[in-house]
């Protein structure tokens, strides 16, 4: 199993980007996928996560109404489109992909695979 994500790089306050990550080795449309990120110095968090089934997203409250995941099943692929970046945002961001039960969405446990990561850095 292969996750790689890209997309990542140096942009200003308010600007955005999209992060994508394309899969492989794995049943795709049978996972939950999320982005988690990790700052220099903090544990890695939880950012977004969309289940596998139906359209059910979740967000952590600091990029609701900024950051948007969606996945293309046909393409492996799940993205995470950042707007109105900020500088706490900074970050590398790493996708995941994991067959955990809801409530686990939001759990690093609740993740089997992971991406190498993509750095996003915000300048004020």
């Amino acid at each position: 199993v292969q996750l790689q994500a890209s997309g990542g790089g140096f942009v200003q306050a308010g600007d955005s980007l999209r992060l994508s990550c394309v899969a492989s080795g794995l049943a795709f449309s049978r996972y939950n996928l999320a982005w988690f990120r990790q700052a220099p110095g903090k544990e890695r968090e939880f950012v977004a996560a969309r289940r596998w089934s139906g359209s059910r997203t979740l967000y952590v409250d600091s990029v609701k109404g900024r950051f948007t995941i969606s996945r293309d099943n046909a393409k492996n692929t799940v993205y995470l489109q950042m707007n109105g970046l900020k500088p706490e945002d900074t970050a590398v961001y790493y996708c995941a992909a994991g067959l955990a039960i809801y409530s686990e969405t939001m759990a690093n446990t609740g993740y089997n695979y992971w991406g190498q990561g993509t750095q996003v850095t915000v300048s004020s």
